[in-house]
């Protein structure tokens, strides 16, 4: 029967769907016939793929009609990776191939009409998707080769042309030089303990005992940070040194995390596994697309997804539009972004920190000091007011600290030798907490408290009935609205986990009020931080 079966994968966003390239070659009326909902793109494989082996010396059937299914049909497909298995589902069908060499095997790359293979996005999230559909070796454009290696328990073939693909599946001598060959995860460990030199240090901060604090609950929960303050305050210093105090990713972070980089096109050919929390500061004009999602053609992640497990920072966020802060709605309850199309609809994951930054009005200068010879604010009510109105209520609402940043410029005098914690001691306490988030969702699909859903919280984790009232008293009074007494719940169990408690109490919720609402913190609870 001429009829021969090869696997790529087709993605939709970050999930990809194992696609059978099945190619029928026939007696009939000599042509090429492409179906399965290809896009046009992919339509121009058929040309390229023919002249592909053609120049390859390769056994092109040109007297036969061919056919090419891409399964399942349902799925709208596009992309130029689909060449090599086009190709090779080609010569199969024409008895070039063996068609059982063709079994458990995945091919990626886009063909030139020589016949190399060039480099193509989104490779590690193909590998990923068909190592979940039980593929155990896949062919790949040889740069690809080290990011496919990072998929345990798949065989990569890293090729420099379809010549070479042809020859490793027929088991004869390949041509040019050696391609890369190797299971992954041999490097993986090597990869593993690389980590990114910090050109920056909580130690930096002085006078801000206060954010301090804020920020290494909000890095060890995961909860989203506002911060305000007059200009030269700190507030983008403070923002910069968040990824610091964060712990490595876990490996399973570590490949979800590079498999969008790989689906975004932010990722080199060679490039190592990703370790580090990433840091993402988009400019205030930045698109919507840019920010959440999408674009012409395939669906791309946006920079919200691109600091999946690390930070995205907004600086002067209330000069970002509109619509643009908006769109930020859901990432920030739901840690996804959905992008819907009229074929189809694209879910990204955005379980990052967002950091927000603002002045107090336009000219920065309100609520900062009076120096010598400044005149201070320039700024009418109205203006300040318009500005604080470009962020809506629903939108603060889903923000779980705000902190006032205060301008230390001629305030008390900085004892030389009393130096703030550095980056590492943060990191170590926050490792902590985070470790006791993970013993305790163990058996649950989130990481970290900011995941934990209320209703969860509030049947297996309760605060103590005092804390618990406490809380009861600021939604009944207006204060606190549901959504803020879930976020609340949340930053009590955080501070808890910072603290060594096994269970929010009183002295718990009040920090997490204070945190939420952006009042000062006591005194003792900061001397209880530190000793």
């Amino acid at each position: 029967m001429p009829v021969a079966t090869a696997q790529t994968v087709s993605l939709h966003g970050a999930v990809g769907h194992v696609i059978d390239v099945q190619t029928d070659v026939s007696p009939g009326q000599v042509g090429t016939t492409l179906v399965g909902r290809p896009d046009a793109t992919l339509n121009e494989a058929k040309d390229r793929c023919r002249m592909a082996i053609v120049n390859s010396h390769l056994g092109w059937p040109a007297t036969r009609r061919i056919t090419i299914l891409l399964s399942p049909a349902d799925l709208l497909k596009s992309g130029t990776h689909f060449d090599l298995a086009i190709a090779v589902s080609v010569l199969a069908a024409a008895g070039e191939i063996r068609r059982e060499s063709l079994e458990a095997t995945a091919f990626v790359g886009e063909l030139t009409l020589d016949g190399r293979l060039r480099c193509v996005p989104g490779v590690l999230p193909m590998v990923l998707a068909a190592s979940r559909r039980g593929v155990r070796r896949v062919f790949v454009p040889e740069p690809h080769a080290r990011e496919a290696a990072m998929v345990p328990g798949v065989e990569v073939f890293g090729m420099r042309s379809l010549a070479q693909v042809v020859a490793e599946l027929c088991g004869e001598e390949i041509p040019d030089a050696a391609p890369v060959v190797g299971m992954s995860g041999s490097r993986l460990l090597a990869w593993r303990g690389q980590d990114r030199v910090e050109d920056v240090d909580m130690a930096d901060l002085v006078g801000l005992e206060d954010v301090r604090f804020a920020v290494e609950v909000a890095a060890a929960g995961g909860h989203h940070l506002m911060l305000s303050g007059p200009k030269g305050c700190g507030k983008t210093s403070i923002a910069e040194r968040v990824p610091g105090i964060l712990p490595d990713l876990e490996p399973e972070e570590s490949l979800e995390l590079t498999a969008i980089h790989s689906l975004a096109g932010a990722l080199e050919p060679g490039d190592a596994m990703i370790v580090r929390p990433p840091f993402s500061a988009p400019h205030h004009d930045a698109s919507k697309a840019s920010l959440i999602g999408g674009g012409t053609g395939l669906v791309r992640p946006g920079e919200i997804s691109r600091a999946h497990c690390g930070v995205l920072f907004l600086d002067e966020f209330a000069l970002f539009r509109t619509d643009v802060l908006e769109a930020l709605r859901q990432p920030l309850e739901s840690g996804e972004v959905t992008v819907a199309r009229r074929d189809e609809s694209v879910v990204l994951p955005a379980r990052g920190m967002v950091v927000l930054a603002c002045n107090p009005c336009p000219c920065g200068e309100y609520t900062a000091r009076r120096r010598p010879g400044h005149e201070g604010c320039s700024c009418t009510e109205r203006q300040r007011r318009d500005y604080r109105r470009r962020v809506s209520g629903p939108f603060a609402d889903r923000i779980d600290i705000t902190r006032h940043v205060t301008d230390v410029r001629g305030g008390a005098v900085i004892d030389p030798f009393d130096r703030p914690e550095s980056t590492a001691d943060v990191r170590v306490r926050v490792t902590r907490a985070r470790d006791r988030q993970r013993v305790r969702y163990a058996d649950d699909g989130w990481r970290l408290n900011a995941q934990a859903p209320g209703p969860v919280l509030l049947d297996r984790w309760p605060l103590e009935p005092s804390g618990q009232r406490a809380v009861d008293d600021q939604l009944y009074a207006g204060r606190l609205t549901r959504r803020g007494a879930t976020r609340v719940h949340r930053l009590s169990w955080t501070v808890a986990d910072l603290a060594g408690v096994d269970r929010p109490g009183p002295a718990e919720v009040d920090v997490a009020l204070r945190l939420r609402a952006g009042e000062p913190l006591l005194l003792e609870t900061l001397e209880r931080r530190a000793g």
